[in-house]
């Protein structure tokens, strides 16, 4: 296929995505208007399953009709359903007897590692518990162990895994304590525990090199660029009007009889700045946007590891970066924004709310157009070395100039340290 129909392909794909998640945000748009209603009539739709309101209405139009029309077999119905709704009712009704305990063991994996935890249900009543059923939501599927009669302080344990297929924050708990009718009309929980984070960090490489870059800095390396005010002293020269009067050298005026000032060199030393971004547009798939974060990932696990300044950002937020696990917990988490602006918008974000940067990093995917990618390079200073990382799952690993930008297209996440280590050079 010719490059003008594998852009046209991809585009399609784009549009198609975007129409998903124009779904995806009507449905939450409903959500957050029924969200007061719902809340007034929650207290009974958590008991309630939609077989019992089926139940209920089968028998109201059966009463009403056969009310109306006077068949007795109809206002028989009526009165066996609410009969069948009181009974299953009481299955429901009392004081859970259980109290419950769950271990994740880690709380931090890896994507594709599982995570293997445990739960501890304990019956601290003064009687022998009832068998009854525990539940434990994970993100939006649950789990469902069947916890038979258990005597005065006995303790039954049961195991669990995970699977991490994919990158995610994921809610874990609270473990449920189920009643239920026998024919699942109505369904009653209570949590025994409190709810915890999964974090299914992305994946990382490991790099030789990461992309650095020089600002001044007391405690960094001497560069070959002069400044008026340093620690590194480097020669005098005839003073000019406008400048310190501090850094007049008064022995060396005296002894030449000209005004003279110190000179120094600036010393500097490393800020990488990681701009992802999370548009929705500038993604053909899923998967170029895993890439884009492993990448993320990748340049900051590395330079928060050397010691360097890192910055980040995604679209609309800026991220914290104290630390590696700080750093890959947020990342976690990254999803696409709606209201993502162009990469050029939130270069120009950035260089408003970052300073010092030497490096700048811009990752995205492969629906940027080049004209972007210019437009970008503008807003950022003269001296910040830039490069654009654009992942294109499957495709061939390779780096072109655009004017004095980097772009590096990323085909497999692995690559990763010899595009690097290319760039380095």
């Amino acid at each position: 296929m010719s490059e003008r129909g594998v852009g046209v392909e991809r585009r399609v794909t784009g549009a198609r995505r975007r129409v998903r998640h124009l779904a995806l945000g009507t449905r939450d748009r409903a959500a957050r208007l029924t969200a007061t209603p719902r809340r007034w009539l929650q207290p009974v739709t958590d008991v309630t399953s939609a077989a019992a309101v089926a139940v209920a209405v089968v028998a109201l139009v059966a009463g009403v009709v056969g009310w109306r029309l006077g068949w007795r077999e109809l206002v028989l119905g009526f009165w066996l359903g609410l009969v069948l709704l009181a009974v299953c009712a009481l299955f429901v009704l009392g004081r859970h007897q259980l109290s419950a305990r769950f271990d994740l063991g880690r709380d931090r994996v890896v994507v594709g590692e599982r995570a293997n935890g445990a739960i501890f249900v304990t019956n601290g009543s003064r009687r022998r518990s009832l068998p009854v059923t525990v539940e434990l939501p994970v993100g939006r599927a649950s789990a469902a162990f069947h916890i038979p009669s258990m005597r005065i302080g006995d303790e039954r344990e049961e195991l669990f895994a995970i699977p991490t297929h994919r990158r995610a924050i994921i809610p874990v708990g609270p473990v449920l304590s189920v009643r239920s009718d026998p024919f699942a009309l109505f369904r009653r929980e209570q949590p025994l525990t409190r709810e915890h984070d999964l974090y299914v960090h992305p994946r990382t490489v490991r790099l030789e090199s990461s992309a650095t870059g020089l600002i001044r800095d007391l405690e960094g390396q001497t560069v070959r660029k002069l400044s008026d005010s340093d620690v590194a002293f480097h020669a005098l020269r005839p003073y000019v009007p406008g400048d310190d009067r501090r850094y007049i050298h008064w022995k060396s005026s005296a002894r030449t009889g000209t005004l003279m000032v110190r000179q120094f060199e600036e010393t500097r030393r490393s800020h990488l700045l990681v701009a992802l971004s999370t548009r929705l547009d500038d993604y053909a798939s899923d998967d170029e946007f895993e890439v884009a974060v492993s990448v993320a990932g990748s340049l900051g696990v590395q330079c928060l590891g050397e010691g360097q300044t890192l910055s980040g950002s995604t679209s609309t937020r800026r991220l914290r970066t104290p630390t590696v696990q700080q750093w890959l917990d947020q990342l976690s988490g990254v999803d696409y924004e709606p209201t993502s602006p162009r990469l050029s918008e939130l270069v120009r974000r950035l260089v408003r709310e970052v300073s010092g940067a030497s490096v700048a990093v811009l990752v995205c995917g492969a629906l940027v157009d080049p004209t972007e990618i210019r437009r970008a390079r503008r807003f950022l200073p003269i001296d910040v070395r830039t490069i654009v990382v654009q992942a294109r799952p499957g495709a061939q690993s390779q780096i072109h100039p655009m004017g004095d930008v980097d772009v590096a297209v990323l085909g497999n996440l692995d690559d990763l340290p010899t595009t690097m280590r290319r760039l380095a050079t």
